[in-house]
């Protein structure tokens, strides 16, 4: 489908033989110009060299005129997808009602919607007794606001944070995140089962790491004081789509309450039904003390919360503060979206759908050695990448035939394209960036569904198969390139 050139008149369209060239052409302009113009530190525009110009639920056209299924959705933004119904419709009235578009934290009645309908939402026994602090439109601004919030009300300073993990980019939660480089936080394990820290998994290898967290602040001697607070994240996300154990999940509730340290669980990614729960946390039961809220809860617009239990509500005035904490498109927008996740069971749906397309994906993994792992909880799932040849990764009890291999990244990125040439976005994360991610919004029906898995699967098998014919041995008797280029 022809797009407008620059500076054309709202709804004009060319429809000449010559459309899809001049397409192709603007395209390939703006790409031009953006990395001639924008800083070095762009990702996803790398990765995927597109520019949308339309988009409707799972769907993207380009200004090439190429359509694509998006696993992206915003980084799990899109909830319901790209503009859909309810959402526009929340945004036009208050655009036509002539209500401030920028208030400041004062009170509005589209901000008192939102938030009726965000405690409506909460955990019950969470929201008998909570409180909401709107911050910077970012969620790593709501996660420095929560590490402030505790540090203010334990008078304490060291957080807990744990590997993998990925909290934002701002200093403080750069420092809480896998890949902090100036740490000021103690680490701890993360459980898993592919890639345990003890070379174990399963039950036995979480119980290890809730010991190693009982040790780490009961011995005198560890060096880690008392600290403010503890943030997990039920599922990592960008740590490459990794499940907490509920049983682990309810553990760390324990130890944090019985030695007063405030929990803190970012749901930034996991919430609004991601993981087939409507908060990630209802699936272990427990009732933390902060819970860290953004992405989806805008409804597609920038929105960040934190939730937390009253008496930690010791801020003065402008303890935290932000000039663009009264966003009331995307309060409209989130509103419209809490609601309509809620009113039409898409927590339950993406549960379901969800463990459809992992049973799927799993064959994969028996029928491509160079699928390692897939894993995920709902809409949020991971496949990782491995080195079909590469050695086995030894357990405590010695070399295994289950251990992981290395992780393949040249592969996962390898997939990306080969998805991308195929009209399916997807991201990559976790350790190396070698799992491929899909986030489809909760409203993916079960043929959008067939046909993500239907081009993932044929990505696979391609890259599978270049893999494979560059390890023949050549002409000369060495081997090819392990991977495509």
């Amino acid at each position: 489908m022809p797009v407008e050139a620059p500076g054309a008149s709202e709804g004009a369209r060319d429809t000449g033989a010559e459309a899809p060239e001049r397409a192709r052409a603007a395209h390939e302009g703006i790409l031009r110009r953006q990395s001639a113009r924008e800083s070095a530190a762009r990702t996803y525009a790398r990765a995927l060299p597109i520019v949308p110009v339309r988009a409707r639920g799972l769907t993207i056209e380009g200004a090439d005129g190429r359509r694509y299924l998006d696993c992206l959705s915003g980084a799990g933004t899109l909830a319901l997808g790209h503009n859909h119904p309810v959402v526009l419709e929340a945004i036009r009235k208050v655009l036509d009602s002539g209500a401030p578009l920028h208030v400041l934290d004062l009170a509005t009645p589209v901000k008192d919607a939102f938030t009726t309908e965000l405690f409506r939402t909460l955990p019950p026994r969470f929201a008998e007794r909570a409180r909401v602090q709107f911050c910077g439109p970012a969620g790593t601004d709501a996660v420095e606001a929560a590490f402030k919030l505790v540090r203010a009300a334990t008078g304490r300073t060291g957080m807990l944070a744990f590997t993998g993990a990925y909290h934002g980019m701002t200093a403080g939660a750069l420092e809480a995140s896998g890949g902090a480089t100036d740490v000021r936080v103690a680490r701890l394990p993360y459980p898993q089962d592919y890639r345990c820290p003890f070379g174990i998994g399963g039950d036995r290898g979480a119980e290890l790491a809730a010991r190693w967290t009982e040790s780490l602040l009961d011995d005198t001697k560890s060096g880690v004081p008392l600290p403010a607070g503890m943030i997990l994240e039920p599922v990592q996300g960008e740590g490459g789509v990794i499940p907490a154990p509920d049983a682990w999940t309810r553990r760390m509730r324990e130890i944090t309450q019985t030695r007063n340290i405030p929990l803190i669980v970012d749901e930034v990614q996991t919430g609004v039904g991601r993981t087939g729960a409507f908060w990630a946390v209802e699936h272990s039961g427990i009732t933390p003390d902060v819970m860290v809220l953004s992405k989806a809860i805008g409804g597609s617009l920038p929105l960040a919360v934190i939730v937390y239990r009253d008496d930690l509500d010791v801020w003065e005035p402008g303890a935290h503060a932000g000039t663009f904490r009264g966003n009331q498109l995307a309060m409209a927008a989130g509103t419209a979206t809490l609601a309509y996740v809620r009113e039409h069971g898409l927590a339950e749906r993406a549960a379901t759908v969800g463990a459809r397309m992992l049973d799927r994906l799993r064959a994969l993994a028996t029928e491509f050695p160079c699928v390692g792992d897939v894993r995920g909880r709902g809409l949020m799932i991971g496949v990782e990448l491995v080195d079909p040849e590469g050695p086995r990764r030894p357990t405590p009890d010695g070399p295994t035939p289950d251990g992981p291999r290395p992780a393949a990244p040249e592969l996962a990125a390898a997939v990306q394209r080969e998805c991308l040439s195929r009209g399916l976005i997807v991201e990559l994360g976790g350790r190396r960036s070698s799992v491929v991610r899909l986030l489809p919004p909760l409203t993916i029906s079960d043929e959008q569904a067939s046909a993500v898995l239907d081009r993932l699967a044929d990505a696979v098998s391609a890259v599978s198969a270049t893999a494979l014919r560059d390890r023949r041995p050549g002409r000369d008797g060495t081997r090819g390139a392990a991977c495509p280029e």
